[in-house]
């Protein structure tokens, strides 16, 4: 399953979902384009379970703003519309791995 792309800051379908993860990231973040394959990845593994998406935070600063994104990488995890858990910074693939599924 692919990474959903968020657009104008329209977040509806992210807090509909029953688990969701956002990635907030920036075009000139160097981790963030370290960490976005394994996002990728985890959308593969995961898809069927949880929805994935991505917002740019620059073009959707409404995002960031709500969700008080002030270091980015930030994922964003949401069950039943709210935020569960929240990771910030660049991980190893493997230390990626294991908090997404303790959070799950």
């Amino acid at each position: 399953m692919a990474v959903k792309e968020i657009i104008n800051s329209d977040i509806t379908e992210v807090e509909a979902a029953k688990v969701a993860l956002l990635d907030v990231w920036a075009t000139w973040c160097g981790p963030c384009k370290a960490i976005a394959p394994v996002v990728e990845e985890l959308s593969e593994e995961y898809g069927d379970r949880v929805e994935f998406y991505k917002a740019d935070a620059d073009e959707n600063p409404d995002v960031t703003k709500k969700f008080r994104v002030m270091s980015i990488p930030n994922l964003i995890l949401f069950k039943e519309g709210k935020v569960a858990a929240r990771h910030v910074g660049f991980e190893s693939a493997t230390e990626l791995r294991e908090w997404f599924e303790k959070n799950i």
